[in-house]
């Protein structure tokens, strides 16, 4: 099991005390209602569905700099489901840091959680090091000079592809609209419309957020993100994205089912697609079975 409860009950206090300590939002918002919903509804036994995707919420910081003025730092936080067992995934940002200054500062905070809490809740422990050290990474040379333009280019290009699950996609209009957001957000990967449905889109993980938060807003008998993958590319550029496409184009997928069910698809024919595009072991997540 992916999440065992003891580590979704931990996260779950974690995220109680830092509400009670930061009770403004501008100090502490979770950015994922559904997620953390999820999560307790997890815990509370009422749901053997380990949940879809992780609790994501921002901690944001001030802090003096060296010249006494107050400084900002946001870090957006994700709690996989193993942690506290594996760490949690910090980014923090400031205006005031050029991108090498945030490599740094993002790269010597985890070193700092590896060598101290493996294993522990550890997201105040992060906060303190954040307040204590992060003025430190501004230059003050450099700060002078630098914008808040400059802070939008400090992302590290992220490459995600996202397997979502439908009890159905029957309606043509959603399907239409599958295929017209994923041309418009520049997405690959495929829909097999029928019972099960299935989506899988890919491309910049900003993309593929906005297909998610618009295919959501359907209505539907029940739709999730059965599994997620991200990359961090090194560069920004539109061909490292491409190398890391397993699919061109985004089609609909008809593996026609024989018989009178003509609408349940063969699913060992989307068994061997996703085997051509060496995506195999993910029909097992979708549908708990080995393929063959």
């Amino acid at each position: 099991e992916m999440a065992n409860q003891e580590e979704a009950e931990i996260q779950i206090s974690e995220l109680d005390l830092l509400s009670s300590m930061f009770p403004y939002e501008e100090e502490f918002a979770v950015t994922d209602q559904l997620a953390l919903a999820e999560l307790k509804h997890y815990v509370e036994n009422e749901s053997a569905e380990v949940p879809s995707s992780k609790v994501q919420f921002i901690l944001n910081v001030k802090t003096e700099v060296p010249n006494a003025s107050l400084v900002e730092f946001s870090l957006a936080c994700a709690l996989p489901f193993k942690y506290p067992a594996v760490l949690p995934e910090i980014t923090v940002r400031s205006s005031l840091l050029s991108r090498s200054q945030q490599i740094l500062l993002n790269s010597d905070l985890k070193t700092y959680l590896m060598q101290n809490f493996s294993g522990e809740p550890c997201m105040l422990s992060a906060r303190e090091w954040v307040k204590d050290h992060a003025a430190a990474y501004i230059d003050k040379d450099l700060s002078s000079s630098m914008t808040a333009s400059d802070a939008t280019q400090s992302e590290v290009t992220t490459f995600t592809r996202l397997w979502i699950y439908s009890h159905h996609i029957y309606n043509k209009q959603k399907r239409k609209n599958i295929i017209d957001w994923a041309k418009e957000l520049s997405l690959s990967g495929f829909c097999m419309p029928g019972k099960p449905g299935v989506v899988c889109v890919e491309g910049l993980q900003s993309s593929c957020e906005e297909f998610w938060s618009r295919i959501r807003r359907l209505t539907w008998k029940r739709i999730l993100i059965r599994h997620r993958e991200d990359v961090s590319l090194e560069g920004e550029g539109h061909a490292e994205i491409q190398k890391q496409r397993k699919f061109s184009t985004l089609e609909e997928k008809c593996f026609d089912a024989h018989g009178a069910r003509g609408n349940h698809m063969d699913l060992g024919q989307l068994y061997h697609f996703l085997e051509e595009k060496g995506c195999a072991d993910i029909f097992q997540m979708y549908f708990g079975v080995e393929g063959h």
